[in-house]
């Protein structure tokens, strides 16, 4: 197994993420592959340094790198640092998170199973209280909703950091997207992965200790970057074996989604639903921007009224559990029924 490991001015994580490459109980033969992406810090000294003890214990340490004036990107580095590697299984770590001893070896059980799906595993949060809707839903997913709720602003649904498949696997969907900062490179990796049939699994074990600052990398990329490249993999993948459909939201998310849509998946949605009864009185959403005439009218309608399937915009997890029991009361199938896109 290869752990990728992409490095950028890491120095005040770096010892504690390599001691927990050392402290791996994996019993097979390991590699660190590290490429380092133009860092002006002391992560490379602190790289030299763990590499004799890495060796020491058995584990071989490829490093690679450049120190043009500006780093290339996550994306870059990560394909990088796996052409340098040469590991059957991946697993890709990032400079500021740390393993747990078992993640290797438990993760690549897993991915000898499941040779063409992305493992990925449970997370601990650091800060414990740092984005707790976020951490819920990484680690409480049900095995189906790793398929069905990859249309949600959460991205993959299992993270990057967590990431572990075949070698083979990763060649046959990748490389990652060079486009460097503001590109969403996992996400649109997770799209070519799905698109070509991917399975998504996750080791119920909480594997890696993931921190959260607030000026770490996926902050930089642009929100209209990533809700431009969701809407277009909704339409590909999910829209097409819907004749018509509702959208759950007469609000602002709603109706941003039927203004993004492509107009021939615009003329499948035959209302929005909502429980605000100011929006249902209403009656209907004029689409002003519409080159159509008469412009497309859209009936707006109480949720119990309208017909599935719904694409939901209303976000998770956040209004004391109301949605959640609306939802349910309506006994309808995930992937099937409805879609969450929020």
């Amino acid at each position: 197994a290869s752990i990728i490991l992409p490095v950028y001015n890491a120095e005040l994580w770096l010892d504690e993420c390599l001691e927990s490459v050392l402290q791996q109980d994996f019993e097979g033969s390991m590699e660190l592959s590290v490429f380092n992406d133009a860092s002006k810090d002391k992560s490379m000294t602190i790289i030299e340094k763990w590499k004799v003890k890495l060796e020491n214990s058995g584990v071989l340490v490829v490093i690679g790198g450049h120190d043009s004036p500006s780093p290339r990107g996550v994306g870059y580095s990560k394909n990088q640092a796996i052409a340098q590697s040469s590991g059957s299984y991946l697993c890709f770590l990032d400079s500021d998170d740390v393993m747990m001893p078992q993640r290797v070896r438990l993760q690549l059980e897993a991915a000898a199973q499941h040779p063409t799906s992305i493992v990925g595993c449970q997370v601990r949060r650091d800060p414990p209280n740092s984005t707790e809707r976020y951490t819920r839903w990484i680690n409480q997913l049900a095995p189906d909703q790793l398929l069905t709720q990859v249309f949600t602003s959460n991205g993959p649904t299992v993270i990057m950091p967590t990431w572990f498949c075949s070698r083979a696997w990763f060649s046959y969907v990748g490389p990652f997207d060079e486009g460097g900062q503001g590109e969403p490179e996992d996400l649109l990796f997770f799209y070519s992965h799905l698109r070509k049939g991917g399975g998504v699994i996750r080791v119920d074990q909480s594997l890696l200790l993931y921190r959260y600052h607030p000026n770490a990398a996926t902050h930089s990329v642009l929100e209209t970057t990533i809700w431009t490249h969701r809407v277009r993999f909704l339409e590909e993948r999910a829209l097409p074996h819907w004749a018509t459909f509702t959208i759950w939201n007469a609000g602002r998310q709603g109706r941003r989604l039927y203004r993004s849509l492509t107009a021939g998946m615009r003329r499948k949605v035959v209302a929005f639903c909502d429980v605000d009864e100011n929006k249902i009185r209403k009656g209907f959403y004029c689409h002003e921007d519409s080159q159509e005439r008469p412009k497309p009218r859209v009936p707006i309608l109480h949720f119990r009224a309208a017909r599935p399937p719904f694409v939901i915009c209303v976000k998770l997890d956040l209004t004391g559990g109301a949605f959640e029991d609306n939802l349910r009361s309506l006994h309808l199938q995930e992937g099937r029924d409805f879609l969450h896109f929020s």
